[in-house]
């Protein structure tokens, strides 16, 4: 039940929460972009307060974008710590407590319609005074598997909202009531790509096919290791562009100085690319990228046929699930372990290559597990629960 006054939405007062990492902060700062937009073709506005810590990524985003933020004190509990970590996580057990009189506070202050949570450690104590002061609570889960933060708020949300179908069983009993799989919030603009900007932005034929290779923002050691490698086998079939980031830019652009003269220009590397993602994503014909949720979540939207190299180990070794659950249902191809090295990648892309009709049917695939309205969806949930609780 959405909210209404003489035919339209009413503004609501929403306490976001999230971050530690832009898979939680991101989706935030997304969903929060659609629920404005929506908001303003009614004719009004959210009250928005992003509650963080102080000099996490979120407090940054919020920043930049003029959302009004507010920091609370909190702790992080460490998985399989050592001994250094095991004092680390006594001493944050003594903030959390803290974290949670202020998050009280902050909702009793701010009196907001619904708090909206996407995960991260910062995300338990709002929970939690969402909980204490009866103000109904939408989290979000971006991962395959469940965070362990979402695993304790999963208990007091009134919606959990999943990216994923498998994720369901990795639910409380309870919870698993409440579920909703929306899919991750992606930015909108992802899917608005145009193949002929990206074509003319980086001198690229028209003629080849693109293989795009991103490691994401700060590229990937491992991943620039393996594509030079193969680059002087790939490039006689393909050209690629390849986003290497900063740290690997100077030596990828020795790489590319060292290949044969006739195929340099089908070798275009970059440390980062920047509004012209959308438009590159629409030109490339196969992706090479690790397998994080945001990642992960747009080139399933888009539909495109992917040779993923998950990070190991990352938390939960979400990455490599995630990289396997769309291998083992044929929407893309995984490298990982010992699987991950030159030859193998090359064999990858070269069978992509000389087979068309495969990366199609890659792509159709992957296509089917995309989501490409998940912040309509969160949007929608976030209203929905702001208006039960006015009801």
């Amino acid at each position: 039940m959405a909210i209404y006054t003489a035919g339209h939405l009413r503004s609501i007062r929403v306490i976001v929460t999230g971050g530690g990492t832009g898979g939680h902060t991101y989706p935030a700062l997304t969903t929060i972009r659609t629920l404005r937009a929506r908001l303003a073709a009614a004719g009004t506005a959210p009250d928005i307060l992003w509650v963080g810590v102080a000099h996490g990524l979120e407090a940054g985003v919020a920043r930049q974008e003029g959302i009004p933020f507010t920091a609370i004190t909190t702790g992080k509990l460490r998985r399989s710590p050592n001994l250094h970590e095991w004092g680390r996580n006594l001493a944050d057990a003594f903030r959390v407590p803290l974290g949670i009189v202020q998050a009280v506070m902050v909702l009793v202050r701010a009196r907001p319609d619904v708090v909206f949570s996407t995960g991260g450690y910062v995300c338990v104590p709002i929970g939690i005074a969402a909980w204490v002061t009866g103000t109904p609570l939408v989290m979000h889960e971006q991962t395959l598997m469940v965070g362990l933060a979402n695993r304790v708020l999963a208990r007091l949300a009134d919606r959990v909202l999943l990216s994923h179908e498998s994720s369901v069983a990795h639910l409380p009993a309870r919870a698993k009531l409440r579920a909703v799989v929306t899919g991750n919030p992606i930015r909108p603009e992802i899917l608005a790509g145009d193949r002929d900007r990206a074509l003319a932005a980086y001198h690229l034929d028209p003629r080849l096919p693109l293989v795009y290779v991103t490691g994401g923002a700060q590229g990937a050691v491992q991943v620039n290791d393996l594509i030079a490698d193969i680059l002087p086998g790939l490039l006689p079939r393909c050209q690629v562009l390849h986003q290497c980031g900063d740290h690997s830019f100077h030596r990828m652009r020795q790489v590319s100085a060292a290949l044969p003269e006739h195929l340099r220009s089908r070798y275009r590397v970059v440390d980062y690319v920047h509004g012209e993602l959308p438009d590159v994503l629409s030109a490339a014909d196969i992706v090479v990228a690790r397998s994080g949720a945001g990642t992960v979540a747009e080139l399933t939207a888009l539909g495109k046929a992917c040779v993923f190299i998950p990070l190991i180990p990352t938390g939960g070794d979400e990455q490599r699930r995630t990289a396997r659950h769309l291998a083992d249902a044929g929407a893309s191809r995984m490298l990982a372990g010992s699987d991950a090295s030159a030859d193998r990648l090359y064999q990858e892309i070269m069978a992509l290559l000389g087979r068309p009709e495969r990366r199609r049917e890659l792509a159709d695939a992957a296509r089917r597990h995309g989501r490409p309205h998940a912040s309509t969806a969160v949007a929608g949930a976030i209203i929905d629960a702001a208006g039960r609780y006015r009801s």
